[in-house]
């Protein structure tokens, strides 16, 4: 819980930054000082081995130890010992200057839940970020940050950040390692939090030896987190762009080969078209199952939109759905029957037209009974969340 007292926290994560950590906090402390701010600094631990606790606490620091190892880790330690209605965190290597943070507390005072430092807008002085970062890392991730979840953020990676301590417990931040950032402005819109950025100056690191930041895993971690927190992207536009491309050339085919050129697509093209429109059926399904789950276990919040698909999409319709497509697909097998039949069950030579039968058959019984077991899944999910919503609803 906040003290009514402390108006401001500033947190730093730490791990054998004993070079800077003390410079770092002497800022902080004059910035507190200079503005006359009630506040109080705290540090993060993650098992430091160079004397990184002593020299923040000689320096007037609050030390919280945290076992768990990981920027985010450290930081929600940090965050969740904090007494401050504010908390403005920033990295304790000396890149950021805690002696400016008035436009952070500033916005917070306005009533913004989350502020964000930009980097790009403040300036990046020669030497503070590598050139993959500055041109493409950042850059690039931010894009797909504000495409997947319309956010207005220009900087999406910048260490530098203020927030009301209740706002983001609010919203249940997990995760231990760098893609933390990522998630707490990802979780901040979803969850309709009041976002703002500010510029700000990055400077080079003060330290001697290597950053903890490694370029190509941890972006790597910072993409995986976007693409699981929008399944949207990840599954169903790939899905639907999938089915659709794939199911009117799969209608095309059903009457007769496509010839461009000398280039002839015929029956194994229809195989291959069959197979796609049952991968995009299972992509879509993927979408509805992951963002059912990501509801009921509050990694996301429940929009106006979710409930529709329990609306729409219930056991009976799912079970009719189902139904009628693997009657379709019976209906074409005992018509392909009939034309061996007629062949006394002898050797079929005309296999271009018995395919044309065969590929639809099998295609619309795989679709049907995918169709009628997810039916079922979709209604135990929906069991759960009707409980949730039951609970929810009583407290």
């Amino acid at each position: 819980m906040s003290n009514p007292a402390c108006e401001l926290s500033i947190v730093m994560p730490c791990l054998n930054e004993a070079e800077t950590i003390g410079t770092c906090i002497r800022k902080a402390r004059k910035f507190l000082e200079s503005n006359k701010i009630e506040g109080e600094i705290v540090i993060g631990d993650n098992g430091s081995t160079d004397g990184s606790q002593a020299i923040a606490q000689t320096e007037g620091a609050r030390v919280v130890p945290v076992p768990q190892r990981g920027y985010g880790a450290a930081l929600l330690g940090a965050i969740k010992e904090a007494k401050g209605k504010y908390i403005i965190m920033g990295d304790s290597d000396d890149s950021y200057d805690f002696l400016h943070l008035e436009l952070f507390v500033e916005k917070l005072r306005e009533g913004y839940d989350l502020v964000m430092g930009n980097r790009f807008r403040g300036g990046i002085e020669k030497g503070a970020m590598p050139f993959l970062h500055k041109y493409l890392g950042n850059p690039v991730l931010s894009f797909i940050g504000r495409l997947f979840f319309n956010i207005k953020i220009g900087d999406f990676h910048c260490g530098l950040r203020g927030f009301r301590k209740d706002s983001i417990q609010r919203i249940g931040l997990i995760t231990p390692g760098m893609e933390f950032a990522s998630e707490m402005v990802v979780k901040a819109s979803l969850f309709n939090l009041k976002i703002t950025e500010v510029p700000t100056r990055l400077f080079p690191d003060g330290r001697s030896r290597p950053p903890h930041l490694r370029t190509w895993r941890d972006g790597w971690r910072h993409l995986r987190f976007l693409l699981l927190y929008s399944p949207k992207w990840l599954f169903l536009f790939p899905g639907a762009m999938l089915f659709i491309l794939s199911a009117v050339l799969f209608i095309i085919l059903i009457n007769d080969r496509i010839s461009i050129g000398n280039i002839q697509f015929d029956i194994h093209t229809l195989m291959y078209l069959a197979v796609l429109i049952v991968l995009s059926t299972q992509l879509i399904s993927f979408y509805l199952v992951s963002k059912i789950y990501a509801v009921n276990t509050g990694l996301i919040p429940v929009n106006k939109d979710y409930n529709k698909i329990f609306s729409y999409f219930n056991l009976e319709r799912g079970m009719l759905f189902s139904v009628i497509l693997i009657l379709i697909g019976i209906a074409l097998g005992v018509r392909l029957v009939l034309i061996w039949n007629e062949a006394q069950f002898a050797e079929l030579h005309d296999l271009k037209t018995t395919f044309r039968i065969l590929i639809p058959s099998i295609l619309f019984l795989v679709v049907g009974f995918q169709s009628l077991f997810l039916s079922f899944v979709f209604s135990t999910l929906g069991i759960i969340q009707n409980h949730v919503m039951l609970t929810e609803d009583r407290n």
